[in-house]
């Protein structure tokens, strides 16, 4: 079932409702328990934020072959949900959207070749949206850069001094790309202007950014029913996000023997840490900071001509910040 939060955007949420049988049928693995695992994931609450933002800033654009932008959305959502499959993988997360992880259920073998399988599905749809090369090229470029965020993630690992810039290097590739490029090439199919290409991608990184944020602040302040993955899952894989970065800069003294511990933190530490880095004034500034993008964001969705569409994003965009999972 489409996520409730649909339902403030009919138009939107019948075109979602209908693709999510579309990517069921996308999926078609001959290995029946694997293939249960991933259409169980597709099914399982995902937010469909992506495709959902795919097909509003398409309305920027001409109206073309329906079948064409519903492909298009059901690229990015595959991409999300293979990354988030070797997410899994890297972090040896137990849970995901509530579900045991396909790393967990059959090993860590058979979850990189599930992520893989999806990104061959992720490109079989990117061809029924468009065959044109360079559309092609943009996608390859994206995914690209979105790997990379990922590598970039181990040397960060641990890392106490790593700083907001460096989090902010590794957000925007395993994250705000992936925005980015659903708003681009919503556009670039449906031929919208240069202009609305272009803005499309600063709206995307940025509203990226800003979600990116708000997940690693719900890892301090929400709980496993709310975001339906372990708490601080992150900062026992040692992933230090902006909360604790914050935190490390305003109360260092008291963190640092603790995170000096890296792999061997106990609950009790992390628990520690928690309080820590809410009492330091880290999360609040972290809050700041995601405040500070979608404003930002809402600024450049302000540009966007007087539509339907770009009050939908603008209300979409204001929603993100009262998330609690």
């Amino acid at each position: 079932m489409v996520h409730a939060l649909w339902r403030q955007f009919p138009r939107i949420n019948l075109k979602l409702t209908a693709l999510e049988p579309y990517l069921l049928k996308a999926v078609n693995l001959s290995n029946q328990p694997i293939h249960h695992k991933i259409t169980q994931l597709l099914k399982s609450g995902g937010k469909f934020l992506r495709p959902g933002f795919f097909y509003i800033y398409s309305e920027f654009g001409e109206k073309i072959d329906p079948a064409k932008v519903k492909a298009g959305a059901a690229a990015v959502e595959l991409l999300h949900v293979a990354t988030l499959i070797h997410d899994d993988v890297i972090d040896e997360s137990p849970l995901r959207r509530g579900v045991e992880t396909i790393q967990v259920k059959y090993g860590q073998k058979h979850a990189i070749y599930a992520g893989d399988y999806l990104f061959t599905c992720y490109f079989t749809q990117v061809l029924k949206s468009t065959q044109e090369p360079a559309d092609m090229k943009r996608h390859v470029d994206a995914m690209q850069i979105i790997l990379a965020g990922e590598l970039d993630q181990m040397q960060y690992n641990f890392n106490q001094k790593m700083t907001e810039a460096d989090y902010f290097q590794e957000i925007t590739g395993k994250t705000a790309e992936l925005f980015k490029l659903c708003f681009q090439q919503s556009a670039i199919i449906t031929h919208a202007s240069d202009e609305i290409v272009e803005l499309g991608g600063k709206i995307g990184l940025t509203i990226g950014q800003a979600y990116q944020i708000l997940d690693d602040i719900l890892d301090y302040s929400g709980s496993s029913k709310q975001t339906k993955k372990p708490v601080l899952e992150d900062l026992k894989s040692g992933v230090y996000t902006l909360p604790l970065i914050f935190a490390n800069q305003l109360d260092h003294q008291d963190l640092k023997p603790l995170l000096d511990k890296r792999e061997q933190l106990s609950d009790e530490d992390i628990a520690k840490i928690q309080k820590i880095v809410i009492s330091s004034g880290g999360l609040e500034k972290a809050i700041q900071t995601a405040d500070s993008l979608t404003d930002k964001a809402l600024g450049l969705i302000n540009q966007l001509p007087e539509q339907k569409a770009k009050h939908d994003l603008e209300k979409l965009t204001k929603m993100l910040l009262t998330r609690k999972q």
